[in-house]
This record gives structure tokens, C-alpha cells and sequence, in this order.
């Protein structure tokens, strides 16, 4: 009798998830006509860039050494999706970006993975110019490599332009004039920012400066609409296992000019890491089992991969084995031989001011890492109802936006027995939010792209399930949404 493992080596499935902002977004605020034009670009956008993330690479189909061809990295299929929806007017950033008091759009953006670039993560904020900022954080970071080899070795050149920008140097984080100078040194294309101007962003920024000035409230947020405080963003696994966290944003509606929001600040507005577990796999981890036998042994709270067979098998198979009482599937690693590797990267979006003071997205990392939660349950306790976000609200909170926000994510586990070999993977996509709506879609366990806005509330579900706000949460064909442009 011998027990055959339905997957001997086990892969990294990439996944993915984006978001487009969140605030108080109600049915009768956001209206049909609106959502339907919400619903239609996240599903093209996320189902657009699931077909990019299973393309390989031109030169990678064909291998003559036999080797796996190559698919994008989680960096490169965040920020494939980002561009998508800084492109897109309908969302909080590039093109779509909101007006500061003064009437000009100043842009910030960032990219982190939980490993495999020097930096890991750097932001970028004060942008007039860059016409895509994502790819600008995305050039930084890979250039981050070289940027601190050459640091270390000292006799840099300095540039050409009225600044002296040779490089990124070390910096995680860059502001305005000197960030627009590397952007042209890395080809990048700058715009006048008359390409950031869209009539509908100018109007919600002089109707608010309005209402301040009759007495009605802050400019920066309504209760009577939705005005966007948020940022737009994705988050991506890839076939490595490395996650990636990438989002871009034009800040707050009538922000005073020069404001710095969460978003390009490491920790606050975006956060990707890793850590390594060793032994006992199977308690910490969490999510659907790719590896079948781990999640029966889970299920029957079973130390490690030993099952112990019933007596009735037990006579059965006495005659087939000689320790009839006790199985344990070939190949199958003990415990203390496992390496479980956990990973997450989170994408903030909401009340920047609220997510900086109380370092929202690392916030959730270190009580999944330290305090050993599921990544769902830590997620919840920062970005969900009543967390942490909520209360630093206090007194203040669905009086002016603050503490407002939600967060998308990515878990990623992944277990390893001593000679490195996979054993299981396992994924968790991550989504939370404490007010009315998040515009959000992902790639579910079956392929499929989901989208959602609204909490899955009694009350508001009754509202949303009619025809004019159909699809919510409905599972979709993803060729039919990315076949047009993909």
C-alpha cells in the first residue's frame, strides 16, 4: 500500500487583487449610472491584467536546458494593473487625480515587495509632472540595486538638470522637483499638467470650497457626497512567492499644497514582507490547503502528517502492514524538518492622516507576524469596523473623514521540507473596510473576477440586489472582460 501525493511539487499560484479607493460610498450616493461604470472598469482592469500575469515572457517559451518559462513578477503585474487605473478618470489618481486648495494636482505613489529588491519599498510624493507616477516608484526600486552599489562605492556623476540628481541614491523617499528628474533620467514620460484636469474632480473641489465657506463642513470631505480621499491600488503574487504592494493617488480633495499623505510613506499607506516559521507547519498557517493530506491532518487535529487509522481499517489492512496502527504517506516531512515561509503585502486607501498615525499597514503585518494571527483577523482589527483606524477617529469619527479607510492584501504561505522542495503553498486574498464602500475586485480560488463595493450588510444588500446594482460579488468569466484589450 503506498500513498500517493496528488501534487509532488507543489507551486506559488499568483493571485491578485486592485483596488479604487474608499469613503462613505452609499447606493444613493454613488447611483446606478455610476456603479455600473465602477463595476465595468474594475473587471476589465483586474481580468485584463490576470491575462497578463499568466503570459510568459516572449523569449521564455521555449526553453532548450528544459527550464520553466518566465512569467511577470508580482512588481511588474501590481504596477501593470496601477497604470490601468491611474489611466482611468474614474479613480483618485494620474488622470483621475483630486485638486489641493489651490486648484493644482500633486500626485504621490509607492511599490513594495517582501523581498527580492535592495530598498524592498520607496515612495514618491508632490508629483505635478509624471504622467504614470507608479512607474516612476517601480523604475526607483529597481534601480534601487545599482543606486546603493554605486552609493557604496562612492564617485557618482551628477546630472544634468538644474538639480543634482544622479541617482535615487539610498532614499526611500522623494519629493517633487528632484523625483521629476529621475523620472526623465529613467525615459519616463512627463506631461503638462493640464492632462491631470478632469471636469468632474474640478467640480466636486468648488463645490466643496463652497460648502466650507457657508459654514457646511471641511472641504476635504461631505456628508451629502463622496469625495475622494483615498488612492487606487493592487496587490499581486507571483509564481516565486514574492508579493507586491503598489498604489498611487492624488490625495485628499482640497489637501493644502505641499500635504504628504500616507501613501508614500512606508508602513502608513503600504506595506509587503516576509518571515520564516520553522516547524509545525500546519498550525501556522491558514487558508484552503493545496496539499490534501495537510488538510485532513489539520482538520483531525493531528500533530504533523501521523494519521491514526481506525479499527476497523486497522484489520483490514493488518495483513498489508506490519504497524498497522500508525501510517505516514512517503515522503511526507516531519515537522521539525518544515520551513514555513509567511509573506503579506497590504494597500491602504481612505483618511491618509488617520492611516499615518497609527502606521496602519505595518500595524497589521506585525500582529499577523508577532502575535501570530491570521492575516483576516489582523486586517479586521486595524481597517475593519470598530479597529484601530475607526477610534483614532474618536469623537470625530463621520463628522470630517477621519479614520475612514480599507485596506486590500495578499497572505501567502508557503512550506518547504529540509532540501527546499515545496510541500504545500497556500494563498489568502485580503479585503476590510469601516465605511460605506471600497471599490474593489480580485481573482478568486476559481479564476474568476469578482468585483464588490458595498459591505455585505442586510440592510444595504436588499438595496444592491436590484437590478439597478447587479453583479456584486458575482463571479465572472474573466475572457469575457479582458478580451477586448488584453
Amino acid at each position: 500500500m503506498e500513498y500517493k501525493r496528488q501534487s509532488p511539487t507543489p507551486q506559488v499560484k499568483p493571485r491578485l487583487i486592485i483596488h479604487g479607493g474608499a469613503g462613505n460610498i452609499t447606493p444613493e450616493k454613488l447611483g446606478p449610472e455610476k456603479y455600473k461604470q465602477y463595476r465595468h472598469s474594475l473587471l476589465t482592469i483586474v481580468s485584463k491584467t490576470d491575462a497578463y500575469m499568466r503570459t510568459t515572457a516572449p523569449s521564455s517559451h521555449k526553453h532548450s536546458d528544459g527550464s520553466a518559462p518566465e512569467y511577470p513578477s508580482a512588481l511588474e503585474i501590481a504596477t501593470y494593473a496601477v497604470t490601468q487605473l491611474e489611466d482611468d478618470a474614474l479613480y483618485n489618481s494620474a488622470h483621475g487625480a483630486v485638486f489641493t486648495r489651490d486648484g493644482v494636482n500633486e500626485m504621490d505613489a509607492s511599490v513594495m515587495v517582501s523581498r527580492g529588491r535592495a530598498k524592498r519599498g520607496v515612495g514618491l510624493t508632490g508629483l505635478r509632472r509624471v504622467r504614470n507616477p507608479i512607474l516612476l516608484a517601480k523604475a526607483m526600486l529597481e534601480h534601487g540595486d545599482e543606486d546603493l552599489r554605486r552609493k557604496a562605492e562612492s564617485g557618482l556623476a551628477a546630472s544634468a538638470a538644474s538639480l543634482d540628481v544622479p541617482s535615487a541614491q539610498g532614499h526611500t523617499l522623494i519629493h517633487g522637483e528632484a523625483a521629476e528628474v529621475l523620472a526623465r533620467m529613467y525615459g519616463l514620460q512627463l506631461v503638462d499638467p493640464q492632462y491631470f484636469f478632469t471636469q468632474n474632480r474640478w467640480d466636486e473641489h468648488v463645490r466643496a470650497l463652497e460648502r466650507e465657506r457657508a459654514g457646511r463642513g471641511p472641504a476635504t470631505w461631505s456628508a451629502e457626497e463622496y469625495l475622494p480621499q483615498g488612492t487606487c491600488g493592487a496587490v499581486a503574487l507571483d509564481a516565486d512567492g514574492v508579493v507586491c504592494a503598489a498604489t498611487s493617488t492624488g490625495g485628499m480633495t482640497n489637501k493644502l499644497t505641499g500635504r504628504v499623505g500616507d501613501t508614500p510613506v512606508v508602513g502608513a499607506g503600504f506595506w509587503a514582507w516576509e518571515w520564516d516559521e520553522t516547524g509545525k507547519s500546519n498550525t501556522a498557517t491558514l487558508g484552503p490547503a493545496v496539499d490534501p493530506w495537510q488538510s485532513l491532518t489539520r482538520r483531525l487535529n493531528l500533530p504533523g502528517p501521523v494519521v491514526e487509522l481506525s479499527s476497523c481499517l486497522r484489520s483490514f489492512v493488518a495483513d498489508c502492514l506490519p504497524t498497522p496502527s500508525v501510517y505516514r504517506p512517503i515522503g511526507q516531512a516531519d515537522d521539525e524538518d518544515v520551513k514555513t515561509t509567511r509573506s503579506i503585502a497590504l494597500s491602504g486607501t481612505g483618511n491618509g492622516d488617520s492611516f499615518l498615525r497609527v502606521a496602519a499597514t505595518s500595524t497589521v503585518g506585525s500582529i499577523a507576524k508577532w502575535g501570530g494571527w491570521p492575516a483576516v483577523k489582523a486586517l479586521r482589527h486595524v481597517a475593519g469596523r470598530g479597529g484601530e483606524l475607526e477610534k483614532s477617529a474618536g469623537d470625530r469619527w463621520g463628522k470630517t473623514g477621519e479614520g475612514e479607510g480599507g485596506m486590500i492584501g495578499i497572505e501567502s504561505v508557503v512550506s518547504r521540507d529540509a532540501t527546499g522542495r515545496v510541500i504545500s503553498t497556500r494563498a489568502t486574498i485580503l479585503h476590510d473596510h469601516n465605511c460605506g464602500g471600497m471599490f474593489r475586485a480580485w481573482i478568486d480560488d476559481d479564476g474568476k473576477a469578482v468585483m464588490r463595493i458595498f459591505h455585505p450588510d442586510e440592510e444595504q444588500s436588499k438595496e444592491i440586489r436590484t437590478p439597478s446594482f447587479e453583479g456584486e460579488d458575482q463571479p465572472e468569466d474573466v475572457w469575457r472582460w479582458s478580451a477586448e484589450k488584453a
